[in-house]
């Protein structure tokens, strides 16, 4: 990994992606320390600290959250946005086919849906965070609320909408003129900056336990990437097909079925999916003092320290993941692939029968890779400390996040590289 990166530096063009990626991240950082105005910095401070919830979400945003600055939402809620139209397309027959009949047209004009839907659903989250910052005590936003003062409400939900528009607009310049996924780099980011600061509290609170939670963080990253790489090979044959005096074909290859193919998306979309009730709840909680409603059991329900928020995690994970794999499976067609090119696997009939049989193997690898992914979402549940504050040196899910990230990252730019036929680089 290192070879290849020395190698890409070497390489004007690629060299110029690299740092065009690395300053956009640049920028993106400090957009994250530009507070929402009219933001109270010490009832700030004093809410997270009172606030594990807060502080787990915050690590996602790479303090971003924390400072409640202009991009405290990041790419979330094009996250959900992306969410729902994957399931209406899997719901509604139009959309299906006009992804599949359509091509690239259909799939861009489901992605200009997606962007639009974006709009709303941030200013949305944006109204739960702040409504969520006004009942702290002291409250960190004092004029906030269309019955108080509707100009400044106004004005903080355009703000937080906007950074989030901006935020994305930064993954996409990353994606068209960098190297990577740019939303994916752009919530790695956000992850990565916090680890510094959470590495100097560990080790002037506890160095012992910073030791343990060093000796589990490799541990985790060597099983994710063990995950990551592993596979099932399908054997392939070709039949021979002759053309004149030519004989074409007839070779063996092999489909590589992944353990998880569907990366760490399933845990931005579960995330992304538990933000949303305890922030549409939170309004509607009965204050300190009053009797609790509906809407306080929903908001300590989905509390970091709930039984019922890990539990729907690894639930939810498990079953975005067996969603997603299916879409990428759909998506990717392999079996009427094969059977246009005259591939077929040995023993089994091409067509439908080949379509089973490969969705039976999928079913069952992938039961592995969920239930790893489930795991390592609870993670930080299951190791942890009631008696300690301190969490995890960074949470699993965010740690396989990061290594999803670079791998994937690393394998683009080696791509690039083979790409320009670098000498060297083969060997």
């Amino acid at each position: 990994m290192i070879d290849a990166l020395r190698n890409a530096m070497r390489l004007p063009d690629l060299r110029n992606k690299i740092l065009f990626t690395l300053g956009i991240l640049i920028v993106y950082r400090l957009a994250a320390h530009i507070p929402v105005p009219g933001v109270d910095p010490q009832a700030l401070a004093t809410m997270f600290q009172s606030n594990q919830l807060l502080g787990f979400l915050d690590l996602f945003s790479g303090g971003a959250l924390s400072n409640f600055s202009v991009v405290a939402m990041g790419v979330y809620p094009l996250i959900t946005a992306q969410i729902i139209m994957q399931l209406a397309t899997g719901v509604v027959p139009q959309l299906e086919r006009m992804m599949k009949e359509e091509g690239e047209k259909g799939r861009a004009k489901v992605n200009q849906w997606t962007h639009y839907m974006t709009v709303p659903l941030a200013a949305l989250q944006g109204y739960g965070q702040a409504f969520v910052l006004t009942q702290s005590n002291p409250p960190v936003l004092t004029n906030f609320g269309f019955d108080k003062d509707p100009l400044t409400t106004l004005s903080v939900l355009a703000t937080l909408t906007g950074g989030t528009i901006f935020a994305i607009w930064l993954g996409e310049l990353i994606s068209e003129q960098g190297i990577g996924s740019g939303i994916s780099i752009i919530i790695f980011g956000g992850i990565v900056a916090g680890i510094p600061q959470r590495v100097g509290q560990m080790l002037q609170t506890n160095p012992i336990q910073f030791i343990f939670f060093l000796g589990i963080t490799v541990i985790t990253i060597i099983g994710i990437i063990y995950i990551q790489e592993g596979h099932r090979r399908i054997p392939v044959q070709y039949g021979k097909r002759v053309r004149g005096n030519k004989v074409f074909g007839g070779q063996s290859t092999h489909i590589p079925l992944r353990i998880n193919s569907s990366g760490m998306i399933p845990l931005i979309f579960a995330i992304s999916i538990l933000i949303f009730p305890g922030v549409l709840a939170a309004p509607f909680a009965a204050p300190p003092g009053q009797p609790e409603n509906l809407a306080n059991w929903v908001v300590n329900a989905f509390n970091q320290q709930s039984v019922v928020y890990w539990l729907a995690y690894f639930v939810m994970v498990i079953g975005f993941t067996y969603f997603y794999t299916d879409v990428i499976f759909r998506q990717q067609n392999l079996p009427e692939v094969l059977q246009q090119q005259g591939g077929f696997i040995p023993g089994i009939r091409p067509g439908k029968k080949t379509e089973d049989y490969l969705n039976s193997v999928l079913q069952r690898i992938t039961f592995v890779g969920a239930i790893f992914l489930g795991l390592v979402a609870v993670l930080p549940f299951l190791i942890r400390d009631p008696n300690e504050s301190t969490t995890m040196l960074i949470t699993s899910t965010g740690l396989l996040i990061v290594v999803g990230v670079v791998l994937d990252t690393m394998k683009q730019l080696q791509a690039q590289l083979v790409m320009r036929h670098y000498e060297g680089f083969i060997k």
